[in-house]
C-alpha cells in the first residue's frame, strides 16, 4: 500500500509538472497591414487655397468680414471638395442645397450662425427686396422729395403762419381758446376742402382784397407784427406743439375734427344757418359742415 501512495503521488507531481512547463498551444493571428489611400493631388491644391479665396491676402483668424464673396467662395471650395474622387472609383454625387447645408450642421461645433447666411445666398430667390432699393428711392424722388433744408424752412414758415393766426384771431381767448381756433386751422388742411398747408389754409385769398379772405387779419391790410411781447410769446409757444401734431398726423383735440368754421358770439353771419354748432369756448363758436 505504501508502495502504491507512492506512485500515487510521484504521478501527481509529474502531472502539475507536465501542464505547467508545456506551452499551450495557441493560434498566432497576424493583424493586417492597413495602408491610406494616397490624396488626389487636385484634391491637395483645393485644401491648401485659404478659406477666403485662391488670389485673396490672408486675414487674420476671427478677422474676416461676413461679405458675399466670402459666402460664395466657401461655396465653390465645398464644391471642389466634394467633387474630389477619393477612392478613384465612383463620381461624388452631387452637392445639393440640402447636402450642403447637412455638411455645414454635421461640422460644426454648437450653433452656426453662418448657416443662416449662406442658405439665403445660395438661394437669392427668396429674399425680400430691401426696403431701400433703386425702386423706392426714385419713387421718393418723384413723390416731391426735398433737401433738410427746405423741410426745415417749410416747417418754420409753417409755425409762424400758425403763430400769427393764433395771436390775431385768439389771442385774448384762455389757452383752451386759442387751441380751439388753432385746430379749426388744423382740421381745414386736412379736411381736403382747404389747402394742405396751415399757410396755405390761413392766407387763402389773402391776394383778392378784403372780405374774400378766409381769416380777417390776412387781408384788412394792416401791419401784422405782433405788438404784445407777452401774447405773442404764448402764441408761438402753442403753435410749435400745434405744428408738431399736425405733422405727426395726431389730434389737436379742442373741437371735433370736423370743425371747419367759427365766429365771435359779437356776430351772426348769414352762413352759420347752415351749419351745426358743436361748441362755444370763450367768445368764439364753432361750427361743422351738415
Amino acid at each position: 500500500m505504501r508502495a502504491v501512495s507512492h506512485v500515487l503521488a510521484l504521478g501527481a507531481v509529474a502531472l502539475v509538472l507536465f501542464v505547467t512547463l508545456v506551452p499551450a498551444h495557441a493560434q498566432t493571428i497576424r493583424v493586417a497591414d492597413v495602408t491610406p489611400l494616397p490624396v488626389p493631388a487636385e484634391l491637395m491644391a483645393v485644401r491648401a487655397q485659404p478659406a477666403i479665396g485662391a488670389t485673396a491676402v490672408p486675414v487674420p483668424p476671427g478677422q474676416q468680414p461676413l461679405t458675399a464673396a466670402l459666402l460664395a467662395n466657401y461655396v465653390e471650395r465645398q464644391k471642389a471638395l466634394r467633387s474630389a474622387n477619393v477612392f478613384g472609383s465612383q463620381p461624388a454625387g452631387e452637392l445639393t442645397t440640402d447636402v450642403l447645408m447637412g455638411y455645414i450642421a454635421r461640422g460644426s461645433i454648437g450653433g452656426n450662425s453662418a448657416v443662416s447666411a449662406i442658405a439665403s445666398f445660395t438661394s437669392p430667390a427668396a429674399q425680400p427686396e430691401p426696403a431701400l432699393n433703386p425702386h423706392s428711392l426714385a419713387a421718393y424722388v418723384e413723390n416731391g422729395y426735398q433737401p433738410l433744408a427746405k423741410r426745415l424752412e417749410h416747417a418754420n414758415a409753417e409755425r409762424g403762419c400758425l403763430a400769427q393766426a393764433i395771436y390775431h384771431e385768439a389771442r385774448g381767448e384762455s389757452e383752451v381758446g386759442q387751441l380751439a381756433v388753432a385746430n379749426v386751422i388744423v382740421n381745414r388742411a386736412r379736411s381736403g376742402k382747404f389747402p394742405s398747408t396751415l399757410c396755405g389754409v390761413i392766407y387763402q385769398n389773402a391776394d383778392k382784397g378784403y372780405h374774400r379772405c378766409q381769416f380777417t387779419f390776412a387781408c384788412d391790410g394792416r401791419d401784422d407784427t405782433p405788438g404784445e411781447r407777452r401774447a405773442w410769446a404764448r402764441s408761438a409757444a402753442l403753435a410749435e406743439d400745434v405744428y408738431a401734431e399736425f405733422a405727426l398726423g395726431d389730434a389737436v383735440g379742442a373741437v371735433p375734427g370736423s370743425a371747419l368754421y367759427y365766429h365771435t358770439t359779437n356776430v351772426r353771419p348769414n352762413w352759420a344757418n347752415t351749419y351745426s354748432a358743436v361748441a362755444q369756448i370763450g367768445s368764439h363758436i364753432f361750427y361743422s359742415p351738415n
